[in-house]
């Protein structure tokens, strides 16, 4: 039929339009860079100066900066996200708790980042700085660790929600079996749920990740700006995104204008690393399922 033809045919050009904006961003993505790949090669992934003045440009502390920030969250988010989840695909799958419970998911994954950055600042800033003067920490307040925890309470919605709906889809059947062959709840949820539901599990956990690694406003707000390696979680630090929010409108040189589009470039390129990565990671659990 004409109108089947029509949608393939839609189908196939939408396809083809995305993949060519992909495209697009990267070819404007190198060619704008070019100037810093060819004035500074590879030292500008592990050089540590970031001085816009004399031209200096090393991004190390912000790649650390990054990974710090965007593992630390997931670490302190894993086990409340998945906890959620399983109350609310196991235990919890319909009633007032699991509505109140989805809503409120749902509300926390809305919240625009910046106001997490706003709460960041009025409420947990003063709260790290009070526990970092108990032991003696310098008290900045602002830094990777405050950071961490902003990232992860955002994070936490998009892993429990895709959770949840990955171990509603686990077979009622398969854990009716082992409750009547006397396995406990834990030992369902350890033996059947989580290894029948681990591949969807970990592609909420790597979307979660990607949401970390990529954020900008609400870390940029916490985080301190600071242009020097990190010495501990409670330093004042930056991320590559939060480094390109606070120069980008700033930039007065060309070659400075330019680091700040390759930084972008390098983080497109870690993102898609982490993304083939994960991939594989979760091809290989299917396979084994």
């Amino acid at each position: 039929m004409i109108q089947d033809k029509a949608f393939k045919a839609f189908l196939y050009i939408s396809g083809v339009v995305f993949s060519s904006l992909l495209i697009l961003l990267c070819f404007l993505l190198v060619r704008e860079s070019g100037p810093s790949i060819e004035a500074f090669g590879f030292k500008f992934i592990t050089g540590r100066v970031w001085d816009p003045v004399n031209e200096q440009f090393g991004i190390l502390p912000f790649v650390v900066g990054t990974l710090l920030t965007s593992f630390l969250s997931l670490f302190i988010a894993l086990p409340f996200a998945l906890s959620l989840g399983l109350l609310l695909g196991v235990y919890c799958r319909e009633g007032i708790i699991s509505e109140v419970l989805g809503f409120t998911t749902d509300l926390l994954a809305g919240i625009p980042s910046v106001i997490y950055g706003f709460w960041g600042l009025l409420f947990l800033v003063p709260i790290i700085r009070e526990v970092e003067m108990k032991f003696g920490i310098l008290p900045y307040g602002v830094g990777i660790l405050t950071a961490s925890l902003i990232l992860a309470i955002m994070i936490i919605p998009y892993i429990s929600s895709i959770s949840k709906e990955v171990i509603k889809m686990c077979p009622q059947d398969l854990i009716e079996s082992g409750l009547s062959l006397g396995a406990t709840p834990w030992e369902v949820i350890k033996g059947v749920v989580l290894p029948y539901c681990r591949s969807g599990i970990f592609a909420g956990i790597l979307l979660g990740f990607g949401r970390a690694f990529g954020e900008t406003m609400a870390v940029t707000m916490v985080i301190g700006n600071s242009n020097f390696m990190p010495k501990n979680i409670f330093s004042p630090g930056n991320t590559m995104a939060s480094v390109i929010a606070n120069e980008f409108t700033e930039a007065t040189k060309d070659i400075h204008l330019s680091a700040l589009v390759e930084i972008g470039l390098w983080l497109l390129i870690f993102s898609a690393l982490i993304y083939f990565l994960g991939n594989i990671v979760i091809k290989r659990y299917e396979v084994r399922r």
